[in-house]
């Protein structure tokens, strides 16, 4: 966080080649989610950097490197340790999640959030409703409240407690348990007169790697698989270039199924579209 902050405060033009960057450059500068699709500005400076599987970094300032480095390597072996434990709480081989999705080659990023007080924009936002686009996200933050995830229907605040990262399950768990773990919908909100920042490491699938329910739960579930298979690196194009709208960019591999009635036939089929 304060290499961040120190990232943050530097010369515009010490920076200009990282805000100029597109949604899947491998280093961004910026404020809101995508300044070309999101119509506002949101409160939020961010830095993200892929780390896996190779780091990519800004120059300055000189230290950040050395600290993105471990901090990836270190939060990226805990996030792989949670994979395992929930493959076998779907009742599979620990293994079994991270052969699927090949994660000895997963994408990793991180991502550094500064959100500014909002002064009298009391309810501003920092970030809108939405849904992580990979598989595990680990959230460390200041200690300023702001983090709010949306269950039954009602916003919860995730308070931030001391010495401790918030696990977020991202869209790419909720397809390969073909449903049984849910991508969670969350937002941020920005603070009346403190400064919030927030520091994420996410583990994804290898960007190769194409994305489906497991077998073995799909046979499981009463309705067969509930997404259809999709590469990892085309999901998460769509996901990042487009305005953030909660876990939309699921739509494009969900199963729908609907009745098909010809007039001519007393007969209903179920049809897979």
């Amino acid at each position: 966080m304060d290499a961040c902050k120190e990232l943050f405060s530097l010369p515009a033009e010490e920076k200009a080649e990282y805000m100029d960057a597109a949604p899947m450059d491998p280093v961004r500068v910026g404020t809101g989610f995508n300044s070309a699709v999101d119509g506002a500005k949101l409160w939020r400076d961010y830095l993200k950097m892929f780390a896996h599987p190779d780091l990519h970094c800004p120059a300055k300032p000189a230290n950040l490197r050395g600290t993105a480095t471990e901090y990836a390597t270190r939060t990226r072996g805990l996030m792989l340790e949670l994979t395992a434990a929930i493959s076998e709480s779907l009742g599979l081989d620990g293994g079994r999640i991270a052969e699927a999705l090949n994660l000895e080659r997963c994408f990793q990023i991180l991502v550094g959030n500064h959100y500014p007080p909002a002064g009298p924009d009391v309810g501003a936002i920092g970030l809108p409703t939405h849904s992580d686009h990979g598989l595990l996200t680990l959230l460390f933050q200041n200690g300023v409240d702001g983090l709010q995830v949306k269950h039954s229907g009602e916003w919860l605040l995730a308070k931030p407690v001391p010495g401790s990262f918030f696990v977020i399950a991202g869209d790419q768990l909720e397809i390969v348990s073909n449903g049984r773990y849910k991508a969670v919908l969350h937002r941020a909100l920005v603070d009346g007169e403190q400064a919030r920042m927030s520091f994420l490491s996410l583990i994804g699938p290898c960007l190769d790697a194409v994305v489906e329910p497991i077998p073995e739960l799909a046979r499981e579930a009463p309705e067969g698989a509930q997404f259809r298979g999709i590469k990892y690196m085309e999901y998460m194009e769509h996901q990042q270039s487009n305005r953030l709208k909660e876990n939309a960019a699921l739509d494009i591999v969900r199963v729908h199924r609907e009745i098909l009635t010809r007039e001519d036939s007393l007969n209903s089929y179920p049809v897979d579209v």
